[in-house]
């Protein structure tokens, strides 16, 4: 680790980098962007001398700047980096740098490193740390920790309030366009777009957690971004409780930049109090650059997932979900009929869903009181599990530990437990309140009876859910109604951490009522996310092909469902269902009852397909075509190696054109040829058309058809007019 006080300082990977001036009170960003490559002295001293922009009319009379902890100070007018009094005083910070370390890896340099920076402030009496660390990947992450220090008070100083704290970025004057997400239950991850305007756009989410609604990785980009084109700057905060996001530019810029984009937790009133000695780490924000569109910022996202140590390493075994086939009509020989046709298909993993424990024939009781219910299962569960491993395949379960109905044995037990204001309780939602995991007691027990099963049942997955918002989530543990997201989201990362702990080989999937929980945060804890609870496919190709855009597919939840679908009534045909499915970590939610021999044999071909190449889907590079019909979709994942493909071509709704015209396969190699087939061992897709484009019926065949790359990805080949709702999944493999 080397001193870089005052120094020019610079990381470096996979083709990004970060140049910052570490000279002046606080170290100030010189360039976030494509990688500059190693940088002489001239080149230093030219990019310090250009990084100061003019003084311009009724302004300050010197240059503004705008460093990495931008206050008003530096004539920075727009939002801080950080908020906070001291009983109404100490609201001016001036942090100033106290001393930087610098530490580059790779042998070249270019395989990222680490920029630490100490700060000192006499104004609120924080001692601060900030780390950048730029990973191998080139994606950025950035963590902030302040305490307060007893040395730099007088002896009467107040608490101080920190309000905000938050990781700012500057962005170049190219950066006009944001794009970032809405969504609500069953439509999560739901793409706008717009123009960059002076001001600020504000994303915050006070829903004790991300929420459907979550912004989710905003993204500011070039006037040519789309999945393959255009710069990208993004930014993610890798947190599961209460978020901001912020885009913002002023008329005088920032510094010698354009605007500005940056993340932090959203903190209420009163959240974070810091007496002498306390401590406050922000969650980790992370920023990507990517001069290959939306897909670049992807991949970088992916590969730095995938490098983790706790990331899966062994085969995404095919699952089967008991909550769409039976809800919580719990009955042995009725699901025991279900595990033998799911062991029919190929499922590898099966899951016993809400329903099982004491008291829960219905939604509106029994959250808390995790044992079995004998009424309904007098011997157990072992019957059930014992006829699922009969067959070779895991078991999983379903929980809800951060929940508690008042009709249960634990609220009626310790209904101080329940979280909320001591003035009472508001509105259920869901039939259920929150369990107050601040108080160690309770998440203690409820940590012991989640073990108690796992350790009874040897249960090898665990489906952990958690379906309300949390509406005036303040805890009267310590007396008083004190804002408690903050260390609510603290406890819970301590339980799954303790968990996992004491139940190594233990899977866990993070389901949020679906999709309202999917960040980074929570994904260091666990193995796989439910994207959405809706199984329409119609609806789920949209839902899975954003989130791709952060989470690799190998970590997404993808399921069959049934025919009708159960949130959207809208039926789809077996083959559109099982192609929309495939290409994630698949699996099952339909009752299986239902199916005739013929799907049964269509849905154990998908599962044999499925085997075939999940380690292409769990491993390679997802890219996406910009296509200008927006009611067709072509997605792919392409090996890292290049030497295979999948494809998926799908419609949605009719267009206007009676055919696509030449349409450009993302990701492949201009200079190989490819074998290109059709694969529909689990059925044929309905066309709006009378035959189809002739290089098409030989791809058809089984030794299909051989094109050249540039081809298939420059020039583009005329694809079938689909019907509405059909899919075509096609399958590449290089042969030269």
């Amino acid at each position: 680790m080397l001193d870089g006080s005052g120094a020019v300082l610079l990381l470096r990977a996979a083709g990004a980098c970060l140049v910052i001036d570490a000279a002046g009170p606080v170290p100030r960003v010189l360039h976030w962007g494509a990688d500059l490559g190693p940088l002489d002295p001239a080149a230093t001293d030219a990019l310090r001398v250009t990084g100061a922009p003019a003084v311009l009319n009724n302004a300050p009379d010197v240059p503004r700047t705008f460093s990495l902890w931008a206050t008003e100070y530096e004539g920075w007018a727009g939002t801080p980096a950080q908020e906070g009094h001291a009983a109404g005083s100490a609201t001016t910070p001036r942090p100033r740098a106290v001393a930087v370390r610098h530490r580059v890896d790779g042998e070249d340099g270019d395989g990222g490193g680490l920029i630490e920076i100490d700060l000192v402030d006499e104004i609120t009496g924080l001692r601060s740390t900030m780390a950048l660390a730029l990973d191998p990947y080139g994606v950025l992450a950035v963590d902030v920790s302040v305490v307060r220090d007893e040395a730099l008070l007088a002896a009467t100083a107040a608490s101080y309030e920190l309000d905000a704290l938050r990781v700012l970025l500057p962005l170049p004057e190219r950066a006009v366009d944001i794009l970032d997400f809405d969504g609500k239950w069953c439509r999560e991850r739901s793409p706008q777009r717009g123009a960059i305007f002076s001001g600020t756009h504000l994303r915050r989410t006070r829903r004790g957690k991300p929420g459907h609604d979550s912004p989710f990785l905003v993204v500011a980009g070039t006037s040519d971004l789309a999945f393959g084109t255009g710069e990208a700057w993004a930014a993610h905060l890798a947190w599961s409780g209460d978020s901001e996001y912020v885009v913002e530019r002023l008329p005088e810029g920032a510094g010698a930049f354009s605007s500005v984009l940056g993340a932090g937790e959203a903190l209420r009133s009163g959240e974070i109090l810091l007496a002498p000695g306390d401590r406050y780490d922000a969650p980790t924000a992370l920023f990507v650059w990517s001069g290959d569109g939306l897909d670049g910022v992807a991949d970088r996202l992916h590969r730095r997932l995938r490098a983790r140590p706790s990331h899966p390493a062994t085969p995404r075994p095919l699952t089967l979900n008991s909550w769409e086939a039976v809800y919580f009509d719990h009955d042995l020989d009725r699901l025991s009929a279900l595990v033998e046709r799911a062991a029919r298909v190929g499922v590898e993993r099966v899951v016993l869903d809400d329903g099982w424990f004491h008291g829960r024939r219905a939604a509106n009781a029994g959250l808390g009181d995790w044992f079995v219910d004998r009424a309904v299962w007098p011997e157990g569960l072992a019957p059930l599990v014992d006829r699922v491993r009969s067959h070779g395949m895991q078991f999983g379960i379903w929980f809800e530990p951060e929940m508690i109905n008042l009709d249960s044995d634990l609220a009626r037990l310790h209904p101080d437990w329940v979280l909320g204001p001591r003035a009472g309780l508001g509105a259920t939602s869901r039939d259920q309140y929150v369990l107050d995991l601040t108080r160690t007691e309770a998440s203690d027990l409820v940590l012991d009876r989640i073990s108690a099963i796992v350790e009874e049942y040897g249960v090898d997955y665990i489906k952990w859910d958690h379906n309300r918002d949390l509406s005036e989530a303040v805890s009267g543990r310590s007396g008083s109604d004190r804002p408690a997201v903050h260390e609510q989201t603290r406890a819970l990362y301590r339980m799954l951490d303790a968990l996992r702990e004491r139940h190594p080989g233990l899977e866990i999937e993070t389901c949020s009522g679906g999709g309202g929980r999917v960040d980074l945060g929570i994904l260091d804890r666990t193995d796989r996310i439910w994207a959405s609870d809706c199984n329409d496919p119609v609806e789920r190709l949209q839902i899975e092909r954003w989130t791709r855009m952060l989470v690799p597919p190998e970590l997404v939840g993808s399921h069959l469902g049934a025919e009708r679908s159960h949130t959207t009534s809208r039926r789809t045909d077996l083959s559109f269902r099982l192609i929309v499915a495939l290409t994630a970590h698949a699996g099952i939610e339909w009752d299986l009852q239902e199916a005739d021999d013929d799907e049964l044999e269509r849905i154990a071909r998908w599962g044999a397909v499925y085997r075939e190449l999940r380690e292409l889907i769990h491993s390679g590079r997802v890219v996406n075509a910009d296509l200008a019909d927006e009611a067709t979709v072509l997605t792919g994942i392409v090996a890292q190696d290049g030497s295979r493909a999948i494809h998926t071509w799908a419609r949605l709704a009719t267009s206007a054109a009676g055919q696509s015209g030449r349409v450009r396969f993302p990701g492949l190699d201009a200079a190989a040829r490819y074998e290109v087939r059709v694969r529909d061992e689990f059925g044929t897709a309905r066309r709006h058309q009378s035959s189809d484009p002739e290089w098409l019926a030989a791809a058809l065949t089984a030794e299909g058809i051989t094109l050249p790359g540039s081809v298939l990805g420059i020039v583009g080949v005329p694809l079938p007019t689909l019907a509405p709702q059909q899919a075509m999944l096609f399958d590449l493999v290089r042969v030269a």
